[in-house]
């Protein structure tokens, strides 16, 4: 079973390998914290193999590491309840991705300067047009809140949305997607700013 959800864990979450999921599963089973010999046993892998993939968790925000008082051995749970924990890493994850991005674009139009040759032009327009979404992502999680830095209960947030409102969001979303699942080409930036 572990290796079932391991894989499921590792396939939606970039960077997570399937004993990374292995190890998620785990400690979601576990009636407390797990230390490395135990994770280790459990598993069927090797210490350094345990140890490499709760470092990637942990800087992930998913596992935390626990050590009490008379204990020679660290102990490790999850962050938070499953899944939120793991909802609240994706969107962590995501600002993050947006952020390097937008200052990706950044630099890129600053190396790029004043030049003036066509294809200078060209690649300006698609850097412009890339910062100003990501610009945009960045709003919406401003919009959303202050940075989400562990577990993130979205049935609490829905739930605490009126149905009218989730309703609405959702045929607007579903409006903008299409019929057939596919986006729709963006209206200009400037008729959307005349709104």
């Amino acid at each position: 079973m572990l290796e079932g959800v391991g894989t499921e864990i590792a396939a939606s979450f970039p960077g997570i390998t399937r004993l990374g999921g292995q190890i998620v599963a785990a400690l979601y089973l576990a009636d407390g914290p797990r230390s490395m010999d135990e994770l280790s046993e459990e598993l069927g892998r090797s210490k350094s193999n345990i140890f490499t993939n709760l470092k990637a968790l942990d800087a992930a925000g998913i596992v935390e590491r626990r050590r009490s008082a008379g204990m020679r051995h660290d102990m490790f749970a999850l962050r938070g309840p499953y899944p939120d924990v793991i909802i609240g890493a994706y969107i962590t994850r995501l600002r993050r991705v947006v952020g390097d991005y937008r200052s990706l674009t950044e630099r890129a139009l600053k190396l790029l300067g004043d030049a003036r040759a066509p294809e200078a032009e060209s690649l300006r327009g698609r850097l412009r047009e890339l910062h100003r979404k990501y610009e945009l992502f960045a709003k919406l999680f401003a919009l959303f809140g202050p940075e989400i830095d562990g577990p993130l209960d979205l049935e609490a947030v829905f739930s605490a949305v009126p149905r009218a409102i989730l309703q609405r969001f959702a045929s607007m979303a579903r409006s903008a997607i299409g019929a057939r699942g596919e986006m729709q080409a963006p209206a200009d930036p400037k008729s959307r700013q005349r709104r």
